[in-house]
């Protein structure tokens, strides 16, 4: 990435914001690029839930240049044995702590990883290092802030052009941890919601792709049951009322969301709980 023309720096936590943390992160970085852009992609991750981490990260990645370097930071185990990572893709570059939050990253560009968790090989278009060069870490080193310490002094730094692999020696594994697939038994496909989003829509795991176009389906979450899928949040609801929907939302996974409401709250729905499509209704 040459340094005349950085990428942005794009934030993921689950710092929120009433807190300083994400503002410091962001000072850090400019202290040592002032000329960094940097972009919030959410700091509203559930506290300490890597998997949905893992799962915003997965969705959103591709929708920013190819040279931006993404920052993650959802990190329960900060302190202990756990490393901190640098892997380097065709479509970005990402630093974040080794527990599972690269997971659908690393699937992205190795398709054929084992389904169980553990240490996975480094694809071959990609690779990885350790943060552990302190040099370009901040002094010292605090056990329970790496945001600040280690993850914005590496952003900041790889924004200014500094080599991936001057920040710590290569690694050939980081681990894996299999995003929850959708399982098919029969005609009935199930998975679960991953993520809850500031409208209360509820964000599955079953693709759009596992759906069949010209069929009807039926989709039950906590107990109800939803004939069809909408393709507008409006559809046929005149005016809209308090009643769920299905549909398949932007980032092209299944939603339940209910018009100009609020289905996490309606349903009283969270992140793990079952969703099941009817394929044959």
């Amino acid at each position: 990435m040459p340094a005349d023309a950085p990428g942005p720096i794009v934030l993921t936590t689950d710092f929120g914001l009433s807190d300083p943390y994400v503002g410091v992160m962001r000072g850090v970085i400019l202290n040592i690029n002032p000329q960094a852009t940097i972009v919030d992609l959410t700091h509203q991750v559930l506290p300490q839930n890597i998997r949905q981490a893992a799962f915003v990260l997965g969705a959103s990645y591709r929708f920013f240049p190819p040279e931006s370097i993404h920052a993650a930071v959802v990190d329960p185990g900060v302190g202990t044995q756990r490393k901190a990572v640098c892997l380097t893709t065709p479509a970005g570059i990402f630093v974040a702590p080794d527990n599972g939050l690269l997971s659908y990253i690393l699937a992205a560009f190795s398709p054929n990883l084992s389904p169980t968790a553990g240490p996975a090989a480094i694809p071959p278009s990609c690779a990885a290092f350790e943060l552990s060069n302190p040099q370009y870490q901040l002094q010292p080193l605090s056990s329970t802030f790496h945001g600040r310490d280690i993850f914005s002094p590496a952003a900041g730094h790889l924004s200014l052009g500094v080599p991936p692999q001057e920040l710590g020696g290569p690694l050939t594994t980081i681990l894996f941890q299999p995003p929850p697939f959708p399982f098919r038994q029969g005609s009935r496909l199930t998975g679960e919601i991953i993520y809850a989003d500031h409208f209360g829509n509820l964000i599955t795991n079953i693709a759009a792709t596992l759906l069949p176009i010209d069929s009807m389906i039926e989709v039950e979450v906590k107990a109800i049951n939803i004939r069809g899928l909408s393709v507008t949040f409006h559809q046929d609801q005149e005016p809209p009322g308090p009643t769920p929907i299905a549909l398949i939302g932007s980032n092209g996974y299944l939603e339940i969301a209910v018009p100009d409401g609020n289905a996490a709250h309606l349903l009283a729905a969270a992140p793990g709980d079952p969703v099941s499509v009817n394929l044959s209704p």
